[in-house]
């Protein structure tokens, strides 16, 4: 049985501006509830609890897609000597990048883009997309390849 989830880190291979330490989440996020005793009631009025589960949630479901999906990429994590940091990096055969970042938030701003700004800056060209999944209600674009995406919009029922 597997247990935890290695993530590894992203880097160019051209600079030392960013960390190479991989990340490590627990494989399911209802253990790690329980581990730490925590239930719905504790997580809602957390936003920094809950947004460490939304942000495993997130990468998990990423990794499982991955594993059926058409689209080959590997999954990696972000995190720059300054601790900025992008919690999915999704990195392609042909070498383009997309970087996921989760908020537990309603709305966004330009400052939750500062992770995908920085992974853009470091991939150049490579980089194909930036999304920042909250848990607001509409899609809004944040500039070139930017967008902020409600988190129903990739697992819910609802419309983006």
């Amino acid at each position: 049985m597997y247990l935890l989830h290695y993530q590894p880190a992203w880097a160019t291979g051209y600079t030392k501006k960013v960390t190479r330490s991989p990340g490590t989440l627990l494989n399911d996020t209802g253990p790690a509830a329980h581990l730490i005793n925590v239930d719905e009631a504790r997580l809602r009025p957390d936003r920094k609890l809950l947004g460490r589960f939304l942000e495993t949630f997130v990468v998990l479901e990423l990794s499982k897609q991955l594993g059926w999906s058409e689209v080959r990429a590997r999954l990696h994590h972000f995190r720059d000597y300054a601790n900025v940091e992008v919690d999915a990096v999704l990195e392609r055969p042909d070498g383009s990048v997309a970087g996921v970042e989760v908020k537990a938030a309603a709305s966004v701003t330009a400052k939750d883009f500062a992770g995908l700004k920085a992974l853009q800056t470091e991939s150049g060209q490579r980089f194909a997309r930036g999304v920042v999944v909250y848990l607001g209600e509409n899609a809004v674009p944040f500039g070139e390849k930017l967008w902020a995406l409600p988190m129903t919009a990739l697992w819910g029922t609802g419309r983006a």
